[in-house]
């Protein structure tokens, strides 16, 4: 393992003080691993918070700022924040408008929103989760629940969070959050796994020439096994082939296209897969109305790509495009 790093155990709280030094006016600490907004909204509009591991920047906490999140909880490498910490968190949010919690579908999230969902009920704190399970590798037909949260967590972010800007009630972001969970499908690839900074274990281990369609964030195997390394156009073609059986878009639909490098992949690679992807959606006469391609959620040095697929209904499509944001890892002027 090569990486610049000081003592191991304190990566997460010197990544997260110098990601705060760097874009002071937007985003600063509230509290320990906790990042928040320098200027926060009003109380009388909706906190949008979410949590996950550290290790997969700019994810999540990149995409705190105005018209995104409110507030990042902030876990050890790869590891979900404690309960406790969480529920610092929603106390410090605490708001008659309400919480809006989203919560990457990954074991360990899960199980401490559940725990601090319970305690602030007890409080007396307003919230309501949405688990994201954009993961189409457990297969077409997989239910919800087995589903992992994977980078398709970032445009529900930005989606909820113009939404929230624009005095959207909980129970009215509660059904654009889930609307949009319905119309998004993500699927990764991996042809090299990643080392875990604080401990320099191998999270998985692919041959050379190998690549692996389905890998997750932490090296977990998908449906789609390991075959030989194809070419950039037969990977994507067989990539976003499966996204268009899960989402089945049709002629005229509107849909966004983002390809989300996940650490060591270039953007000579990813411009070069979103090409053909692009190519097979215009082909069926499909609109990719929304693009990216570039970082949003890494896995470390890992080389490989998510490639995201949703499709764009108009109120969807509006909180993306002209919704205003100046989260450090999102910018965009809005209207």
């Amino acid at each position: 393992m090569n990486k610049f790093i000081n003592a191991p155990e304190d990566i997460t709280k010197e990544l997260l003080e110098g990601y705060t030094l760097a874009y002071k006016d937007i985003v600063k600490l509230g509290a320990e691993n906790i990042v928040v907004r320098t200027n926060p909204k009003p109380e009388s509009k909706v906190a949008v918070i979410t949590l996950g591991g550290s290790g997969h920047e700019p994810a999540l906490s990149g995409f705190v700022g105005e018209g995104m999140l409110d507030c990042s909880v902030v876990g050890d490498i790869f590891a979900a924040p404690g309960a406790q910490r969480l529920f610092q968190a929603l106390q410090m949010f605490k708001r008659d408008a309400g919480i809006l919690l989203i919560v990457l579908n990954h074991s360990g999230d899960v199980m401490s929103a559940n725990m601090a969902c319970q305690l602030a009920e007890r409080a007396g704190i307003k919230v309501k989760q949405v688990l994201t399970h954009d993961d189409i590798s457990a297969g077409l037909d997989a239910p919800d629940e087995d589903r992992r949260g994977l980078a398709g967590c970032v445009p529900l972010c930005k989606i909820v969070g113009a939404a929230a800007e624009q005095g959207k009630s909980l129970d009215e972001l509660v059904e654009i959050a889930e609307r949009f969970n319905k119309q998004i499908a993500t699927l990764a690839v991996a042809m090299r796994s990643c080392t875990h900074p604080q401990n320099d274990a191998v999270i998985a281990s692919l041959p050379d020439g190998i690549m692996e369609i389905g890998m997750g964030q932490h090296g977990e195997g998908g449906s789609g096994g390991r075959t030989e390394l194809v070419s950039a156009d037969n990977t994507a073609e067989i990539m976003i082939n499966q996204l268009m059986k899960k989402l089945n878009p049709a002629a005229g639909d509107n849909v966004l296209l983002y390809i989300n490098g996940v650490g060591a992949t270039t953007h000579m690679e990813l411009d070069i897969i979103f090409r053909k992807a692009y190519q097979v959606l215009t082909a069926a006469g499909i609109n990719v109305v929304d693009a990216r391609i570039g970082e949003i959620l890494t896995v470390q040095e890992q080389a490989g790509f998510q490639m995201i697929l949703g499709k764009l209904d108009a109120d969807h499509q509006d909180y993306l495009k002209n919704g205003r944001s100046n989260a450090p890892y999102w910018v965009n002027i809005g209207k």
